[in-house]
């Protein structure tokens, strides 16, 4: 055979495996739209649209604007039968748990919303469960911590150790009362507690109302007392002693969510990564790794695109707090 009859059936062979692997990637980029869509709330699955959707509330609850407008594509996603919000956190700022509870009932007015509790779902966390239909917990589960705390330090006699005077103008005694450079007066604490005072007022408010009890009567309610799920069971916290199983049979057999709506995972949409682009990329990479073998492509940088964490300056909590400290 000759050098040229060579080349020719090589570059046939070429041909038919660039071809091979055209198709292939036609494929999974098709698979990879139709994930993202779906996820996205923008169509149903490859089968039934009927969906619960399930959401995380974890760590230091803060508003977070990209979470509260995920909520609202909830509200108005009509393939979304129900929601199961699951909650593993010991709070955060009172304002966070208040905005996360306006949302959470704007979805529920809309459709069914239960609540299941990890292991510790307190404060701010626990105005989170009251804002849903239904509250699972397990029975080792720490919640309650009904309560507003409002901390600060007090560096002024370390500053005078280190030889620091702290100057400041102000244009009254109460702007930056109470501070931490300074002892606070009585006129800064009477303020400080009157904002507590009305905080706490406002979150015993929720639980007479959405538990429909008299807090006065559950042991150490209005102190900020903490409670295993068992406990809370008894003084009627919650509702239930379970986990996902109990949450979903709930929603299913007590509120009539179809059987065949399957339980997918709702994340908010971040800034800072390349949108639907890196979650096409996601599910591709995903595709293409169980179809040729784990190894057969390398991550490179795509982890810094998708589901990159927060920055530090999220954690921090400079408001009044509702959060169970241990």
């Amino acid at each position: 055979m000759s050098l040229r009859s060579e080349a020719v059936i090589d570059r046939r062979r070429l041909k038919r495996r660039l071809s091979t692997w055209r198709v292939i990637a036609i494929i999974a980029g098709a698979i990879a739209l139709m994930a993202v869509m779906a996820s996205s709330g923008l169509v149903g699955g490859l089968g039934n649209r009927d969906q619960i959707a399930r959401i995380t509330i974890s760590g230091i609850i803060q508003e977070d604007r990209t979470q509260l407008k995920m909520l609202r594509r909830l509200a108005d996603a009509e393939h979304v039968k129900a929601v199961l919000v699951y909650v593993n956190s010991g709070g955060g700022t009172t304002t966070g748990g208040e905005a996360l509870y306006e949302a959470l009932r704007e979805v529920s007015a809309k459709k069914p919303v239960v609540a299941q509790f990890g292991t510790v779902a307190a404060s701010a966390a626990y105005i989170v469960g009251l804002s849903t239909d239904h509250i699972v917990a397990r029975g080792n589960t720490i919640t309650g911590s009904v309560g507003v705390i409002w901390q600060w330090a007090e560096f002024g006699q370390l500053l005078d150790k280190l030889g620091v005077k702290f100057n400041e103008i102000k244009s009254g005694p109460l702007k930056a009362n109470p501070s931490p450079f300074q002892p606070i007066n009585p006129e800064g604490r009477r303020v400080a507690e009157e904002m507590v005072a009305d905080s706490q007022a406002w979150f015993l408010k929720l639980v007479k109302t959405r538990r429909k009890l008299d807090t006065a009567s559950v042991p150490g309610l209005e102190e900020g007392r903490v409670y295993t799920g068992r406990t809370a069971l008894r003084f009627k916290l919650i509702d239930q002693i379970g986990g996902q199983a109990e949450a979903l049979a709930y929603l299913r057999e007590k509120r009539d969510v179809p059987a065949s709506a399957k339980l997918v995972d709702w994340k908010p949409r971040r800034p800072g990564g390349l949108g639907l682009a890196a979650r096409m990329g996601a599910y591709t990479r995903a595709f293409l790794q169980g179809l040729l073998g784990e190894n057969a492509l390398p991550m490179g940088g795509l982890n810094s695109i998708v589901g990159a964490p927060s920055g530090l300056s999220d954690k921090r909590l400079d408001a009044l707090k509702s959060v169970w400290q241990r």
